[in-house]
């Protein structure tokens, strides 16, 4: 330990800084971890970073680059060792622990009044945990469905758009039409099944989580719950019009037999655009069309990209300025065409450049209005739930291997076990 100290002194002295995060010459530096990892989206942020620290002289940042298959561990390590950036990129549904733990700075009062009205109630939810505001929420994505437009058009079925999109019933029937001769109506790509099917229940009304008057949840695995494990597993099993060697799969596992006219579409995060435009094959001819609706109409559960704070961050006033640059309109708009996905801000929201037709961008704008916080988004030990109950139970029941019967027991029973040792 006293070798590691002494090494993080003889480091700060060689960058010139305190341990407070000010250089001998009075500047003040603040360390931006962020996640971007596609080209555009990587060089959008650093050209931000690199025009806040132009105008602003006296408090430089610096990029940091962090990567989101890590970065739950990596930040948890950065914080108990307490050495972790000041301004943090995440997930919405990943600042829980970390807001009940103390990690994060509480923003209420720090944030300029412009960037919080500019945001909806709604999406602040997503990063409200007991009284405080732990992020903000800027970047989100609804799923889609990506298309073989030449298909849809030679088949003749009804076009879904975000006024009158298909009903999960009509979706079944459509992708049994389109099914035949080795080739599925859709790929459903869930080696990561809990989030799609909770997300894409709030289209039925399914919510899962309930909240009691004594602030304890529970799961109960209701009809509404239903509706959207029941037409998957009805495509794979019964309609064989989904193909069941993607139940295991990522999305971009899916885009090669896409591409190849094995499936007619695919259900796919709203960024996976933009591979599709680098891979699709030369004259590919694919659209974006809205997820089905239910009784929740075109509601879905996201958890959008976040920035927040760290409460170890000696200059949270400068910091939550930066958060203020970056987060304007005009930047979001850019971060958002960066990272292929939508902006929260209603200002942003309304930038000419995502209500154009090309590669889908004005029907992921419509459904901007229909997004709601996920529905286990401030559920503690959720995700122990997800790993060890969920996952195994959805994965064996898209399968064929459990029963509706099995799959409601083993997430009722088992889950609220696991929650209840959260609430004690």
């Amino acid at each position: 330990m006293r070798a590691r100290l002494l090494a993080l002194v003889l480091l700060l002295l060689l960058a010139g800084c305190s341990p407070d995060g000010t250089r001998d010459d009075g500047r003040i530096t603040l360390r931006f971890q962020s996640l971007a990892w596609q080209e555009e989206s990587v060089e959008v942020t650093k050209d931000l970073v690199a025009e806040w620290n132009a105008s602003h002289p006296e408090v430089r940042v610096e990029y940091v680059q962090g990567s989101w298959d890590s970065v739950h561990d990596q930040l948890l390590t950065a914080f108990e060792g307490g050495e972790a950036p000041d301004v943090i990129h995440d997930a919405s549904d990943d600042l829980a622990d970390f807001a009940y733990g103390g990690y994060l700075a509480d923003l209420t009062g720090l944030l300029p009044a412009e960037l919080k009205s500019d945001i909806p109630q709604r999406s602040w939810r997503t990063t409200t945990f007991g009284d405080g505001v732990y992020g903000v929420p800027f970047l989100q994505e609804p799923r889609v469905l990506i298309a073989n437009a030449t298909w849809l058009r030679e088949s003749g079925v009804r076009i879904p758009t975000p006024q009158k999109p298909w009903s999960w019933g009509e979706f079944r029937r459509i992708t049994d039409r389109l099914s035949g001769s080795g080739r599925y109506g859709v790929a459903w790509p869930l080696k990561e099944p809990v989030s799609a099917t909770l997300n894409l229940s709030l289209s039925a009304g399914g919510q899962l989580f309930h909240r009691g008057a004594d602030g304890k949840v529970t799961v109960r695995f209701e009809a509404v719950d239903q509706v959207v494990p029941r037409t998957i597993r009805a495509q794979v099993g019964t309609d064989r019009s989904a193909s069941p060697t993607t139940l295991g799969s990522g999305g971009s596992d899916t885009l090669p037999g896409f591409f190849g006219g094995r499936y007619a579409m695919v259900p796919l995060g709203f960024s996976y655009r933009q591979q599709i435009v680098q891979q699709a094959p030369e004259g590919f001819d694919w659209r974006v069309l809205p997820a089905p609706a239910g009784a929740g109409g075109l509601a879905q559960g996201v958890s959008p990209q976040t920035l927040s704070l760290a409460e170890d961050c000696p200059h949270k006033k400068e910091a939550a300025a930066f958060l203020g640059f970056l987060l304007r309109p005009e930047n979001m708009v850019r971060l958002a065409l960066g990272d292929w996905m939508l902006p929260t801000g209603t200002q942003a929201l309304k930038d000419p450049a995502l209500h154009t037709a090309r590669h889908g961008w004005a029907t992921g704008t419509a459904l901007a209005a229909h997004l709601r916080p996920a529905p286990a988004q401030t559920v503690r030990g959720y995700p122990e739930w997800k790993d060890k109950v969920a996952t195994p139970a959805l994965q064996e029941y898209y399968s064929g291997a459990i029963g509706l019967g099995a799959l409601r027991e083993r997430l009722e029973e088992d889950g609220n076990l696991v929650l209840a040792r959260y609430q004690r």
